[in-house]
């Protein structure tokens, strides 16, 4: 016999509305990163063509000769133009007519300002360096028996190496936050409390950002990317052996 405050919920089977509620979010979580993604490509292109295109004359424009409008030309254009000015950047006279441009800046206060800081942002995200992280790694951080995941970037060297009271060969370590891994804390660590993971920067960066929720899958040992790593990181262990001794 059972009474209206039996708990029957565990003999009762999903009905057909729960079923099509976890189908439709099923379809929600499938869609919505495509469709985002497509509808931000698709805005950004159409962006730069209403910014790019209003400074080409109309004679050059492939409207008067189509007909339409089409998506992406000012896209293009830009694409090449900047391609051109960071082919002449490079060479002699593009270097001589930045350190001119540069000169004239310098001496306006407030164009200066903001010229620099836009400068500095732009070198940050966009120059292109030899140099970046190839090593995911653990560390106790902010207090012994607290982990925290880090990213070597490389071995600690003058002043900063010599002054260190360590004993030992320092890593630069960046330790980022979350869920914005593009901040975070340089520290300077001995290389035996530092211990090396498997897992691929990338990996490590999905770890940050969703704050633990998503772990990366079993390694392969062997996967091309770890072997890299492993071949990176040996000239690092074997210039710190060649330092302690």
């Amino acid at each position: 016999m059972t009474t209206p405050f039996d708990d029957d919920s565990s003999n009762r089977k999903p009905g057909l509305f729960s079923g099509l509620r976890a189908s439709f979010l099923t379809g929600i979580v499938v869609i919505a990163p495509v469709a985002l993604t497509v509808w931000l490509i698709w805005a950004l292109i159409g962006w730069v063509d209403s910014v790019v295109l209003p400074l080409i004359p109309y004679d050059f424009q492939p409207e008067k000769y189509i007909g339409i409008n089409l998506r992406g030309v000012g896209v293009i254009i830009f694409l090449v133009f900047t391609v051109i000015v960071g082919w002449v950047a490079k060479g002699l006279i593009g270097k001589s007519m930045i350190r001119f441009a540069e000169s004239l800046v310098d001496r306006m206060p407030v164009v200066r300002t903001i010229y620099s800081g836009v400068k500095q942002i732009a070198e940050t995200v966009f120059a292109q360096s030899e140099r970046s992280f190839e090593t995911a790694c653990l560390i106790q951080y902010p207090r012994r028996d607290i982990w925290a995941i880090g990213f070597i970037s490389t071995t600690a060297k003058g002043e900063v190496n010599e002054r260190a009271e360590s004993g030992s060969q320092l890593l630069s370590v960046f330790v980022p936050t979350t869920p914005n891994p593009t901040s975070g804390f340089l520290l300077f660590l001995p290389r035996e409390d530092v211990i090396e993971l498997d897992m691929s920067v990338e990996d490590a960066a999905k770890l940050v950002i969703s704050a633990g929720l998503v772990y990366p899958g079993q390694v392969d040992p062997d996967d091309p990317r770890l072997k890299r790593r492993r071949r990176l990181a040996a000239p690092i262990k074997e210039s710190e052996n060649l330092n302690l001794r």
